[in-house]
């Protein structure tokens, strides 16, 4: 069966790192806005994309979810925040140099999340200086459109692909930018690399409604609370 249109949403965060739901929770919200791929990439741990990834498995074989979910990481490198999606969990150095090389070797697809939003650790011009990257996240949903603009002018220059992402951390705002995957319906994670590798990819750009906004704003104030006062069992 071929979809017309297969959307995807990679880069999420859950309760593994900054993010309010769980796995299970982003699944079943991202399945209901219509969203046939994601990636659960918390910052610097694998956790929930990897859980991620078996509930879909599990939940698709007993209620016929249909959800594939691809392990990622934000990994906050030496220079700044990377995406990487990788088949299986993988351990990856810090410096950008060996954490491309590690990716190839693994399988796993290598991108700056928004590299130009230096308020929130991108790299900045530091993109240019590397060329082993498999794409660039020229559009996430949280970042300006200053900081989006010259994303996509770097993927342009570079000749790789562009993602569009929400970068969710409440399930509200999965999916208010996405990409698009000219493939298949994806059967394995594999699949889904495989078409970003090859180019066949569309960024759709989109924007935080102001509720969304202050919705996500709320939740921020909520984290930090729980962080500095709270126990760990709040996080």
């Amino acid at each position: 069966m071929i979809r017309i249109v297969v959307v995807a949403d990679l880069h999420i965060h859950s309760v593994y790192s900054d993010g309010k739901a769980t796995p299970r929770e982003i699944i079943r919200y991202a399945a209901d806005k219509g969203v046939h791929v994601i990636s659960i990439t918390d910052h610097d741990t694998f956790k929930g994309g990897v859980e991620g990834y078996r509930l879909s498995r599990s939940l698709d074989s007993r209620s016929g979810l249909k959800i594939l979910v691809v392990p990622g990481v934000e990994l906050k490198s030496e220079a700044g925040d990377i995406l990487v999606y990788c088949p299986n969990e993988v351990d990856l150095p810090r410096s950008i140099g060996p954490l491309i090389d590690k990716a190839h070797e693994s399988n796993c697809i290598i991108a700056p999340a928004h590299p130009f939003d230096t308020l929130r650790n991108g790299i900045g011009e530091l993109v240019y200086e590397y060329r082993g990257w498999d794409a660039i996240e020229v559009w996430n949903a949280r970042s300006s459109r200053k900081a989006n603009s010259r994303a996509m002018d770097a993927a342009l220059a570079l000749g790789k692909p562009g993602l569009a992402n929400s970068d969710a951390h409440i399930p509200e705002h999965i999916a208010s930018a996405y990409t698009v995957l000219y493939i298949e319906e994806p059967s394995s994670v594999e699949d889904v690399l495989d078409a970003i590798r090859r180019g066949l990819v569309k960024p759709v750009a989109g924007t935080l409604s102001l509720g969304g906004w202050l919705k996500g704003l709320s939740w921020s104030i909520e984290y930090r609370m729980r962080k500095l006062y709270g126990s760990k069992q709040d996080l």
